[in-house]
């Protein structure tokens, strides 16, 4: 009786397959494989000839062989038996792999939706313990060791502390063989007073988490928990990042991505690819934003010091007023944007300070100025500094003044692998919903998760932290910046889907193609 009903299942899905087969080669669209000339049959009523096609399409293989293996057969006056029985099991075994692949990763969403429920008011919790206690760069001492502390009672296989100052690297390992994936937070706080009337407002005067790494700290250790509790089925491993100083460091010390890479944070074991979020206000809370390819500027300093000639104010002619050579170099500059770079190539430059000066009758002889350049491509970034020095040359020379100008990379462009991002966009899409996830433009600001994408492919994503509804909407690195708390058990799911979705799909996988 079994064998029975599997042969009617095969017969009748080996038809339909058939006719399906048979549209694409006589009937499908110009562009298809089957439909180019060489396989289209020259009557679409007619026998398959294999000979003809062979003869006449040797090159393009695929069709030939298929069609060879099944033997002739007629779309009007019905399909040899054996042709329909064989391209009924090729059917059914594909139908009942997906059916089973889709039931695996529906399990799994559905233990990690129970395990985030239960952890949702602790993950609230958490977040409001760091939010109170914010750390500026390379100052993580009180965040780094709760991390540490956690992942240890969360029984991890390595915990490693003090990497590139406060950061922690946390490796779980799972119960199968299989590759690593790694994931990262970022730690640090900004130098910016809170003003939020809220319970859990910042308790470091002058100290904030203006930027949502208290959230991003705190999915990370719920993502941790959520699948150390799965350790066993995981198929390899997990690399948890808790990075320090993402925001930039005081001045003379190293920090954040670059100095956590130099010490080993992407090795023993390497990572076939690398995940992060960032919290954005503006998408609403339980959407997801995602941009492929380039999707966040580089970064440099600019500094520059303008060299004029001290003088009485009474008389200017026997000076050389540097503060007159600034204000002409600052409006020059901007002209570089405007007139001398592509207009569909982003550029900003601005300067973002100015100093000069000791009394208000006396010529400064000397004016400091900083500044930021941002650009989306090496070329421009190149381009850009050369107009700068070409710019600042020009307008001191026509004052009788000199310059000095430096430029110090900070970060390079953020650049979200297309084929990753391709990848797990329907793990995506089916924890959130299709409709949450949102394509969204790339943006100006700059963030040093690029370095780990240039030793390993990423994708830094958006994790919607707004709600217009209860007035959550102030933009990061302002003083009236929040979230709203129900972003945080979203991202948990998010992240803790995509690893093991991702751990599956390469489990016999060489790398990212």
């Amino acid at each position: 009786m079994v064998a029975r009903n599997l042969r009617t299942i095969y017969e009748r899905t080996g038809k339909y397959l058939c006719r399906f087969l048979n549209y694409w080669v006589n009937r499908g669209p110009e562009g298809k494989i089957f439909s180019t000339p060489e396989c289209r049959m020259p009557n679409p009523e007619s026998k398959w000839d294999l000979s003809s096609i062979r003869s006449r399409g040797e090159g393009v293989g695929g069709p030939s062989k298929a069609i060879a293996d099944w033997g002739e057969f007629d779309l009007n006056r019905g399909y040899p038996m054996k042709s329909i029985f064989y391209a009924g099991m090729v059917s059914a075994s594909l139908v009942t792999t997906v059916m089973a692949q889709t039931g695996a990763l529906g399990g799994n969403t559905a233990n990690i939706e129970r395990a985030v429920t239960a952890m949702q008011s602790k993950l609230v919790e958490q977040r409001r313990d760091i939010h109170m206690h914010p750390e500026l760069g390379n100052r993580e001492v009180r965040t780094s060791q709760i991390v540490a502390e956690r992942l240890r009672a969360l029984g991890f296989d390595e915990v490693r502390t003090n990497v590139a100052g406060h950061g922690v690297v946390g490796l779980l390992k799972g119960g199968k063989p299989g590759p690593v994936v790694a994931v990262r937070a970022d730690m640090d706080a900004l130098p910016i007073t809170e003003t939020n009337a809220v319970p859990y407002k910042s308790l470091v005067p002058g100290v904030k988490h203006a930027c949502g790494h208290d959230a991003h700290t705190t999915i990370e250790l719920g993502v941790a928990e959520v699948l150390s509790r799965m350790k066993d089925q995981l198929p390899g491993s997990v690399k948890f990042i808790f990075q320090p100083a993402e925001e930039g460091t005081p001045p003379g010390e190293e920090g954040g991505a670059a100095l956590m890479i130099k010490q080993g944070a992407l090795e023993n074991p390497k990572p076939l690819a690398i995940f992060g979020l960032h919290v954005s206000p503006e998408l609403e809370a339980g959407q997801i934003g995602f941009c492929s390819g380039a999707a966040q500027a580089s970064a440099d300093n600019m500094d520059i010091v303008l060299h004029g000639k001290m003088g009485h104010a009474a008389h200017p002619d026997r000076g050389i007023d540097t503060i007159v050579v600034a204000a002409q170099c600052v409006t020059a500059l901007q002209s570089i944007k405007s007139r001398r770079v592509d207009t569909f190539d982003p550029v900003i430059l601005t300067i973002g300070t100015i100093h000069g000066g000791t009394r208000r009758n006396i010529m400064t002889d000397e004016v400091k100025m900083e500044g930021t350049l941002r650009t989306f491509s090496p070329e421009v970034r190149k381009k850009v500094e050369a107009l700068v020095n070409e710019t600042l040359d020009g307008v001191t020379k026509a004052y009788g003044a000199t310059y000095e100008v430096k430029f110090e990379p900070i970060t390079s462009v953020v650049y979200n692998d297309p084929t990753l991002v391709v990848e797990v966009l329907p793990t995506i899409r089916r924890v959130v919903g299709a409709t949450n996830v949102v394509e969204v433009t790339p943006r100006m600001g700059a963030e040093d998760f690029s370095c780990y994408q240039e030793v390993v492919p990423g994708f830094l994503y958006r994790l919607g932290s707004g709600n217009k509804a209860k007035g959550i909407t102030a933009d990061i690195h302002t003083p009236g910046f929040d979230i709203d708390e129900e972003c945080l058990p979203v991202g948990v799911k998010v992240m803790s889907n995509l690893v093991i979705d991702f751990l599956n799909d390469h489990s016999n996988k060489e790398g990212i193609k």
